[in-house]
């Protein structure tokens, strides 16, 4: 158990508890055992943490980009200082392996460095006038009390990817973590507290999700509220922010496709599949969903894959050698049974896995390949979060983008070939955000991430990931002479 009561509720710079002090336990997906309760918060506490937020913006966007620069400097030192102790509670609260909690605590400060630079690089424009007598300017300037929920798959990246552009812009924060793991951004805003980042700057509030999202909707000092998870929660979100017409960044579910040509490096297609389906037990939003593989060497690939996934260690993600962690509740693995058991049911050809694992008592689910897969079948026009691939068998390049476009989601896809007009031909036809060539981790603090379609809108990281939290206002200068 991790502590027994976890702090969870920061507004103002004060740690508090609610009006009712009711707490939520923690539970560790690998053993279905208690490590924490964190404060269970509601709307009442969004609304003065919001309050709280929208007082220290006065001042707070009146920092230098120097100085709001120097809090993110500090943080990321601090984050990779605490790197071990971090990763070990994101495993502890997700369940992910080790060794992938250490990367992800790395990918998270790579935010904080570089939007601690970026602060610096947020530059205005001046536009030649038609007249003599006028100077026009854009100037940027923050957007004010932002809301941001992050997800649970990666707890701590997700936090830093949205707080620190916006403390870089001069906006202030009011936080919402995913209720499964809230623990990683609590740490994160300990951090925060220690380097001495002003009071309200950053606050956060855990608990009701429902009446937490409410207030940060409804109320109209927060005027950007970024999310990423479900498309379905992110619609809901578009129709909440009409009222007060909110800006708004959405990075939304995937059904990513890995396109494998004939003239492939078959060895590099297999391991990248591998790293990009199983990482966190197929739980991230930018993984390979769809393997669609050129019918010659349909089976080479299927041979070389099978034998890699059957050798992969599953297990409680605190021992040293896991690679397959388990699934973030019971919830997950049933969606992931079901779709698998469809497939089966309209004919897929189950390769290995299939099954639960009875580990520690969590939510494991075994890596699973199906072949012979056919798009009556769920898993191919749902999203799954779980470390499951279907293969589809294509002879065609232009078929083949058809079959992988036809999806409502947009965020990411990958391609593996060795022509070089191959790959740059696929790469403009695919109706994707993001497109990797022999390459399944795009991701990276000094690029543009986000979808199209129902994948969201708005983009996260890069000069992009700034702009998000700025506005562009216009001055017209009349002069006397």
């Amino acid at each position: 158990m991790i502590t027994e009561t976890a702090k969870g509720i920061y507004i103002n710079g004060k740690w508090t508890s609610t009006e009712n002090n009711k707490t939520f336990d923690i539970v560790n997906p690998a053993t279905n055992e208690k490590i924490a309760e964190v404060p269970y918060g509601s709307g009442r506490d969004m609304k003065l943490a919001i309050e709280a937020a929208d007082k220290a913006f006065t001042t707070w966007s009146q920092y230098t980009a120097r100085e709001r620069s120097s809090y993110l400097y500090k943080a990321y030192q601090l984050m990779l200082d605490r790197k071990e102790e971090l990763a070990s509670i994101l495993t502890q609260e997700q369940g992910k392996p080790l060794s992938e909690s250490r990367g992800e605590i790395d990918f998270a400060a790579s935010f904080l460095l570089w939007f601690a630079e970026e602060a610096n690089r947020s530059y205005g424009e001046v536009i030649p006038a038609s007249k003599k007598n006028k100077r026009l300017m854009v100037v940027p300037q923050p957007v004010g009390v932002v809301g941001a929920i992050t997800p649970w798959n990666f707890p701590s990246a997700m936090v830093t990817r949205k707080v620190a552009p916006a403390l870089a812009a001069g906006c202030t924060v009011v936080l919402k973590p995913a209720e499964q793991t809230p623990l990683s951004a609590i740490e994160i805003v300990k951090i925060f507290n220690e380097v001495g980042l002003p009071e309200g700057v950053l606050n956060i509030v855990t608990g009701d999700p429902q009446s937490i999202g409410k207030e940060m909707m409804d109320n109209n000092i927060v005027r950007h509220v970024t999310f990423t998870g479900s498309t379905k929660v992110g619609k809901h979100l578009m129709k909440e922010s009409a009222n007060t017409v909110k800006k708004l960044s959405l990075e939304l579910g995937g059904h990513a496709p890995l396109i494998v040509f004939e003239d492939a490096n078959i060895d590099l297609a297999v391991d990248q599949a591998i790293a990009s389906k199983y990482r966190n037990a197929g739980q991230t939003c930018i993984c390979t969903n769809r393997i669609f593989v050129h019918s010659n060497i349909e089976e080479l690939f299927l041979e070389k894959l099978e034998n890699k996934v059957k050798q992969m260690k599953i297990g409680n993600g605190t021992e040293e050698g896991t690679e397959i962690g388990p699934l973030i509740n019971e919830e997950a693995l049933r969606k992931v049974k079901t779709q698998v058991g469809d497939a089966i049911e309209k004919g897929a050809d189950l390769r290995t896995g299939g099954e639960t694992w009875e580990g520690p008592g969590g939510y494991f689910y075994k890596p699973t390949i199906l072949a012979n897969v056919s798009h009556s079948m769920s898993i191919m026009s749902e999203e799954t979060f779980g470390p499951v691939v279907p293969i589809v068998s294509f002879t065609d390049d232009k078929e083949v983008v058809k079959e992988a476009n036809n999806t409502n989601y947009g965020l990411a896809a990958f391609l593996f070939t060795t022509n070089i007009e191959r790959a740059i031909s696929t790469m403009e036809k695919l109706e994707y955000g993001i497109v990797g060539i022999n390459d399944v981790f795009p991701g990276t603090a000094e690029a543009p991430f986000g979808g199209i379609k129902e994948s969201g809108m708005g983009k996260e990281g890069s000069h992009e990931g700034l702009k998000e939290f700025l506005e562009m206002k216009y001055v017209s200068l009349s002069l006397s002479e």
